[in-house]
């Protein structure tokens, strides 16, 4: 089997990882999330300073960590969309410097389904056809996958907000420290989830069939607001912990609802989700239990796979290659709303 180097630099997480077929061969990841924590968000500019100064310095202690050098190395691959441009800029760059000065093919890959492939790294290939939930600070899409390299459909996606958007958002309205989608998290284990009726959109009859692969957090979002402003100008205070409770179950549960009726309808037997939200514990244990009630097997990668890293670059990078799928061109580019149907570039 071919030793895969993957580059992750799509947002604030300089990811490489080393991966040989289904194995994890090493693993490095290096945040620079303390220094947009200031700002309150993802500052483009810094997150890109960073990817420079770290990228080499992340590169050199996989390939430490593996045993193995550069000249082991059988393909590349990176990471070249969906992603800030500056981010994923100096990602390809550093692929393709590698790939031309080691005569080895590139493989510019899809930051999304990478979310999915990693979980091949963890409990093993895919069946035939599998359901994957990608749950994110900017994605929430729901893919139908006969290959993870070569056939990937979306069926749905975000209307407006994604889930884990919606959540560090509503973190900043509780005023909680940033990133606030942790926090709200924790929080949310403190407090009662029925205490506050939040709306569950597009979970209405005529919706379901509309809309019955898509979501919406937006409304949801802006009622949580709503309910913080009338606590406030009741001079009552704000119920911290049955907010973020109530709030993170009305998320958990549409998506788990409208991806198991989503498995239901194209008789799909197993789920896989992925994606830094996943890490949510309200989302993996209701999608355990309710899949568990469907007969639908429900794959969750570790923790440590759900935020972005280099493993899932790999991972997918070495699915093309054992798939034969023809590498990149050394003129790639970068695409910032790369579609979730392009795996490869």
């Amino acid at each position: 089997m071919e030793l895969v180097l993957g580059l992750e630099s799509t947002c604030d997480e300089t990811g490489v990882a080393l991966v040989r077929g289904r194995e994890l061969v090493a693993d490095v990841v290096a945040s620079s999330m303390e220094e947009h924590a200031r700002f309150g968000g993802i500052v483009p500019e810094v997150a890109s300073r960073a990817h420079l100064e770290a990228l080499v310095p992340t590169v050199q202690e996989a390939l430490s960590r593996s045993g193995h050098s550069l000249d082991d190395v059988d393909a590349i691959a990176v990471a070249s969309g969906p992603g800030l441009v500056g981010s994923l800029t100096v990602g390809v760059a550093a692929a393709k410097a590698l790939a031309l000065a080691l005569d080895r093919p590139l493989y510019g890959v899809n930051h999304v389904i990478g979310h999915a492939a990693v979980d091949e790294l963890v409990h093993g290939q895919f069946p035939d056809r599998v359901m994957a939930l990608v749950v994110s600070g900017g994605h929430t899409s729901l893919l139908l996958v006969d290959d993870i390299a070569t056939g990937v459909t979306e069926l749905g996606h975000t209307l407006d907000d994604a889930a884990g958007e919606a959540f560090d958002k509503v973190g900043r309205l509780l005023k909680l420290p940033y990133p606030g989608g942790p926090h709200v998290d924790r929080l949310a284990r403190e407090g009662d989830p029925t205490a506050i009726a939040f709306p569950r959109a597009l979970t209405a009859p005529k919706d379901r069939e509309r809309h019955a692969y898509n979501f919406s957090f937006s409304g949801l979002k802006t009622a949580v607001a709503r309910r913080i402003e009338a606590y406030e100008d009741s001079g009552l205070a704000v119920p911290v912990a049955d907010v973020a409770a109530s709030f993170a179950a009305a998320v958990a549960e549409v998506l788990v609802a409208k991806t198991l009726d989503a498995c239901d309808r194209h008789d799909v037997d197993t789920l896989v989700i992925g994606g830094g939200f996943s890490a949510n514990s309200q989302l993996r244990e209701l999608a355990a239990s309710a899949g568990a009630q469907r007969g639908i097997e429900v794959r969750i990668p570790p923790l440590k796979y759900c935020t972005d890293n280099g493993a899932m670059i790999a991972a997918l990078g070495s699915a093309l290659v054992d798939r034969g799928v023809t590498p990149s061109a050394l003129t790639i580019g970068v695409d910032s709303s790369m579609p979730l149907e392009t795996v490869s570039v």
